[in-house]
C-alpha cells in the first residue's frame, strides 16, 4: 500500500484506523445533530479529540440531495471563521471543500489535509492542492461527485482520481468510494453493493476512508431519521472496519468505543 502520513500520523500501510470527527459550519446539514456554530467551533474539536478523534473534518456546505444551495462567497466566509478558531490549537484539521476559491482561502489557516469530494476533478483545485504539499482525500467521481454507480464503476472512478493526483503531483492520496446518495441516480441498493464490496477498494494501493455515518441509507433499512442512525451505523462500521484505513464520523466516543471492541475480537490468545 502507498504509505500516507497526515500531520506525522501514519494512515493505512498497518497503521491503527484513524477516527474523523465531523465538524458541519452548515445549518443546512442532513443531521442537525453535527451543526457547529462557529463560536463553539474549538469547544467541539476539543471534545472530539478529547473523545478519541485523531482529526477533525470540517464544512461549511451541505452537500444533501435538496439541500439549499449556498454561494462560494458564503463557505468561504463560513469556513474560514471556523478555522480561525482552530489556529493554533495543536489540532489535526482537514477541510471539506470542492470549490478552488474556498480551499485557497482554507490554506491561510492551520489545515492539514484537504478532502475533495471533487474526486479532484477540477485541474485548478488539483493544482493549489499540490502546491500546499498536503495529503488529499479524494472521492470517486468521474464528471461530478458521487456519480459512478456499481463496485466496477466505482473502482474505475477511484483509478482516475489517482491518474489526476498524479499528474498534478499528489503524492500523499486517501481514497473515499463515495458511499452515499450523491446523484439522483443512485439508488440505496448502490450504497449496500459498495459496503458488501468495500474490501475492494484497497485494490488500487492506497489508504480508504469509511464515510457512512448516519447516511439515508441506513435509515431508508431501519426506518429512521438521521438522529436516530446511530445504531445502525455503528453496526455498519464495525463490520466494515477490516477495510478501512480512517472512518469519518459524527459520533466519535461511540464509534472509538465500537473500534475498541472489535480490536479486542481480534486479538490472538
Amino acid at each position: 500500500m502507498h504509505p500516507c502520513t497526515v500531520n506525522r500520523m501514519a494512515v493505512g500501510s498497518g497503521a491503527p484506523v484513524r477516527l474523523m470527527g465531523v465538524i458541519n459550519c452548515s445549518p443546512e446539514s442532513f443531521f442537525s445533530g453535527s451543526y457547529v456554530p462557529g463560536s463553539d467551533v474549538l469547544e467541539r474539536a476539543l471534545s472530539m479529540s478529547g473523545a478519541g478523534a485523531d482529526l477533525v473534518d470540517v464544512g461549511a456546505r451541505s452537500t444533501a440531495p435538496g439541500a439549499q444551495p449556498i454561494t462560494v462567497q458564503e463557505e468561504i466566509e463560513r469556513i474560514t471563521a471556523a478555522l480561525a478558531c482552530l489556529d493554533g490549537s495543536g489540532i489535526t484539521v482537514s477541510v471539506d471543500t470542492m470549490y478552488p476559491a474556498v480551499l485557497e482561502a482554507c490554506l491561510r489557516h492551520d489545515i492539514h489535509t484537504i478532502n475533495d469530494i471533487g474526486g479532484l476533478a477540477h485541474p485548478d483545485y488539483a493544482a493549489i492542492a499540490a502546491d500546499a504539499g498536503l495529503p488529499v482525500i479524494a472521492m470517486a467521481a468521474h464528471r461530478t461527485p458521487g456519480d459512478p454507480r456499481g463496485t466496477e464503476a466505482t473502482l474505475a472512478a477511484l483509478h482516475e482520481v489517482i491518474g489526476r493526483a498524479a499528474a498534478a503531483g499528489i503524492e500523499d492520496l486517501i481514497l473515499d468510494p463515495a458511499v452515499g446518495r450523491w446523484t439522483p441516480e443512485r439508488t440505496f441498493e448502490d450504497d449496500w453493493n459498495l459496503c458488501r464490496n468495500f474490501g475492494r477498494f484497497r485494490e488500487p494501493g492506497f489508504p480508504v476512508l469509511l464515510a457512512i455515518s448516519r447516511k439515508s441509507f441506513i435509515g431508508d433499512l431501519v426506518g429512521r431519521p438521521s438522529e436516530e442512525r446511530l445504531a445502525g451505523t455503528l453496526a455498519l462500521t464495525t463490520r466494515l472496519l477490516s477495510s478501512a484505513d480512517m472512518v469519518r464520523v459524527h459520533d466519535v466516543a461511540e464509534t472509538r468505543d465500537a473500534l475498541f471492541v472489535v480490536r479486542k475480537m481480534e486479538e490472538i490468545s
